[in-house]
């Protein structure tokens, strides 16, 4: 009888310790708040729009934010997320804000100013040190009201929540050395114009395709974007060969580098991974979509230059690319400023003329605005080290189009042609001043009803350019700038130079 009851008392303890076991993994442990690695020291923030706070914290906790003069509180949702939108704020600082909940995070030398996205491939990325007289550069970037941030890369299946990141940086020789030349120039002009903070964040990743950092729904609800989706598929049936060769090929440089000898010549081998549609949104850029900005500045199209990659469709990928951000920011049709590619000699497996054209064709959306760079490339190198020239052309687009200065911002751009006694007559926007940069206008070519182009003779009439050709009677067809390594001399008054183009008349009708 004793051996039963000391039995049934073993087992109500051990059935007490089983509901105690079972309650504390019911409960979770409670966890500290937390905010993404953009809300840190340093920070910018977007002056003129709501502030936003947000982060993970326990399912149902309590948490405040307090910044300035003014102080909310919400509560977590079922899963921990929390957001807080405090109101508008001026220029200033520096600030504090706190954070309370479980536990309380103080965010230190908080600007509020102008925040700028830095993206694209490698002559976005391209650093200031290795760009033109970047030592010097480097050692005179002493701009404290300019604060940089920098993304690592990365890139997922799936939209992540957070970016990896060293934090916010105040702009000096050392933070800027191997950040962004193009944004650097950039941020320069823009705070000295404007007098306010400028914090730019760099997400950028050489050797990319437009498509990668362009949303998965936003691409799929596009059916003529299927063969750029195609050719991603494509690649990466060659992946297992294309990873032997890779190997092949480092096992070849290592060998050469053992006995001294020069390296032999052999082609780029990028993770493929890092060509995957989406995959740099989701792990670059989607994570920022919550932090507020006044509007992004865009360098790349390189690479989706190969015949292979359709170039032909690049100005549809790259105006979906736009318009997917503006939607995931949701803070309205903010300024996309963007370069369009400068001159390279390239291979004839490339076809730049055709990207260029599909950049020229985004300015048809809303507060955009493109730095033409086709006079400041180098023909030998596909990273011209002339960066402070297209910085500067970008500062300028965003003084015009961004904050409303009274100042001209672009080159010539085509806007008509219309017929003359056999030959056609071109009209330009921003055409003030129209003049060749060299001796006699180069770069155009004109063609009649069987499409083939001949070199024309052109001369300048106030905003116009009259084009003409012994060899085509009745033309129908302009182009100017046509090639990878495009020779063009026609420029405004103030020296920016005319966009490349193609057009035909009877499409004009």
């Amino acid at each position: 009888m004793k051996s039963l009851l000391r039995f049934e008392r073993l087992t109500q303890r051990s059935f007490v310790l089983w509901c105690l076991v079972l309650i504390a993994l019911a409960v979770p442990a409670l966890a500290d708040v937390t905010v993404p690695a953009v809300l840190s020291d340093g920070m910018v923030l977007q002056r003129d729009l709501p502030v936003h706070f947000w982060g993970m914290a326990n399912a149902k906790e309590r948490i405040t934010v307090a910044f300035r003069d003014e102080e909310k509180s919400t509560v977590a949702d079922e899963i921990g997320h929390w957001n807080i939108y405090l109101k508008a704020q001026p220029a200033g600082g520096p600030f504090e804000a706190v954070i309370r909940g479980a536990n309380t995070i103080v965010i230190r030398d908080i600007l509020v100013g102008d925040v700028w996205v830095a993206s694209g491939q490698s002559n976005m990325e391209w650093p200031l040190i290795k760009a033109a007289n970047g030592p010097a550069e480097v050692a005179n970037a002493n701009c404290p009201n300019i604060r940089l941030f920098e993304v690592i890369k990365k890139y997922a299946d799936t939209s992540q929540e957070d970016v990896a990141s060293k934090g916010w940086r105040a702009c000096s020789p050392e933070s800027a050395r191997d950040f962004s030349a193009i944004a650097y120039y950039f941020a320069r002009e823009t705070q000295s114009s404007q007098g306010v903070p400028v914090g730019v964040i760099g997400s950028y990743w050489g050797g990319t395709i437009a498509e990668a950092w362009t949303s998965l729904a936003a691409l799929a609800s596009e059916p003529a974007l299927n063969p750029v989706m195609l050719s991603y598929a494509l690649r990466m049936e060659q992946q297992p060969d294309w990873a032997r060769r890779a190997k092949l090929e480092s096992v070849l440089i290592e060998a050469a580098k053992a006995k001294g000898a020069p390296w032999p010549k052999v082609p780029w081998r990028p993770d493929l991974h890092i060509w995957q549609p989406s995959a740099l949104f989701n792990a670059m850029i989607a994570p920022l979509t919550p932090f507020p900005i006044r509007g992004v500045i865009w360098y790349q199209g390189e690479s989706n230059s190969k015949l292979d990659r359709y170039p032909q469709l690049y100005g549809r990928v790259f105006e979906t690319l736009i318009r997917d951000w503006r939607r995931r920011w949701a803070i309205g049709d903010f300024p996309f400023l963007y370069v369009q590619l400068a001159n390279y000699t390239s291979t004839p497996e490339e076809d730049w003329p055709t990207v260029r054209e599909g950049q020229r064709s985004a300015l048809a959306l809303r507060n955009t605005g493109m730095a033409v760079t086709v006079d400041v490339g180098n023909p030998d190198d596909v990273h011209p080290l002339d960066k402070k020239t297209v910085g500067h052309r970008l500062a300028l687009a965003a003084r015009a189009i961004t904050y409303g200065e009274k100042l001209e911002f672009s080159g010539p751009l085509f806007s008509q042609i219309t017929r003359e006694p056999n030959a056609l007559r071109v009209t330009f926007d921003h055409a003030k001043g129209l003049r060749n940069t060299s001796e006699g206008v180069i770069g155009f070519e004109i063609a009649g009803q069987d499409g083939k182009f001949f070199p024309a003779d052109a001369r300048i009439e106030g905003p116009s350019v009259i084009v003409s050709s012994y060899a085509v009677a009745e033309p129908i067809s302009v182009r100017y700038g046509w090639a990878n390594n495009a020779q063009c001399n026609l420029a405004n008054q103030e020296g920016l130079p005319a966009s490349p183009f193609v057009a035909e008349l009877e499409l004009l009708h």
